[in-house]
């Protein structure tokens, strides 16, 4: 049986805001374990002990087996789950928005969250690292069940900001090592590596082909062969996710976030998320509450 955190009337009692448990910790058998909601509303993170499992992810079939670590956004294109025989793993769930609202560094998350919607399944080095993964899951989910504390919401959310730095100090060496190898490979490769550093502030394909001593036609034309998607539109995808990441926290204003990612005005900023998003700034953030 699975030690899963079910939503019940005491959690409604303890926390009148909480319609759904912040924190949900499991034993993963089959997918008939996983809350059914769990795609939409939850970020998945799974230490795999054995077996495998096999899945879709942005429509890129992708494997984690035994002793990897996997990491999934919530409302991510993730579809085909297959679990292998004698498969387990251990998941912890955390809500969306609360994981989102408790972000330590916003640059650091945005830079782990690029590489792991390009690179949800990790490795970890040793035995060291396995015992890390698994007792920062029991330390946040205990932490979650102490509703007794005199302070809980602050030091709830304190294990959440301290959880996620525990996760990216474990991850942080795949994470640089990747990157390394992205700057040494192909055009592609090093063309995509550069709009994760500089989509920020340059959002102009003339920019990375200057840099990479091609034309812009050309550039266009190789992202399109390597992955069916234009340069342009590669640009354009890392400047929303990094818009999304901004607006979700609720901490910056509007005003702020153009200022960081180089607009000239927050009315072409305003203009810009128009065009990527189909809404405003301001419309996008009153749907997220």
């Amino acid at each position: 049986m699975s030690n899963m955190t079910y939503y019940n009337a005491k959690n409604a009692q303890d926390n009148p805001q909480e319609i759904l448990p912040r924190i949900v910790m499991l034993d993963l058998i089959t997918e008939i374990d996983l809350p059914k909601d769990f795609k939409e509303n939850y970020h998945t993170h799974l230490f795999c002990h054995h077996g495998k499992l096999s899945f879709s992810f942005n429509d890129i079939k992708m494997e984690c087996k035994g002793g990897e670590f996997l990491f999934w956004f919530a409302q991510s294109k993730l579809v085909d789950l297959q679990f292998s025989k004698k498969f387990k793993a251990t998941v912890l769930l955390v809500a969306n928005q609360f994981l989102n609202t408790n972000i330590p560094d916003q640059n650091w998350g945005i830079d782990a969250s690029l590489h792991s919607r390009q690179y949800p399944v990790k490795q970890l080095n040793d035995e060291k690292d396995k015992q890390r993964v698994l007792s920062n899951f029991q330390l946040l989910y205990d932490k979650y069940q102490d509703k007794t504390h005199r302070f809980y919401e602050e030091a709830l959310k304190l294990q959440m900001r301290l959880f996620i730095l525990e996760m990216w100090h474990t991850f942080a060496n795949e994470y640089e090592r990747r990157k390394r190898s992205l700057q040494s490979g192909s055009l592609y490769e090093r063309f995509v590596n550069l709009v994760e550093e500089n989509c920020m502030k340059e959002r102009e394909v003339r920019y990375y082909a200057q840099s990479l001593n091609v034309t812009p036609k050309y550039l266009n034309a190789v992202c399109k062969q390597n992955s069916g998607v234009t340069a342009s539109e590669w640009i354009q995808r890392y400047a929303k996710e990094r818009i999304i990441l901004f607006l979700q926290n609720k901490n910056l204003n509007i005003s702020e976030i153009a200022d960081e990612m180089m607009f000239s005005s927050r009315s072409f900023f305003t203009r810009y998320v128009k065009k990527v998003l189909g809404t405003t700034p301001t419309e996008y953030r009153n749907r997220l509450e």
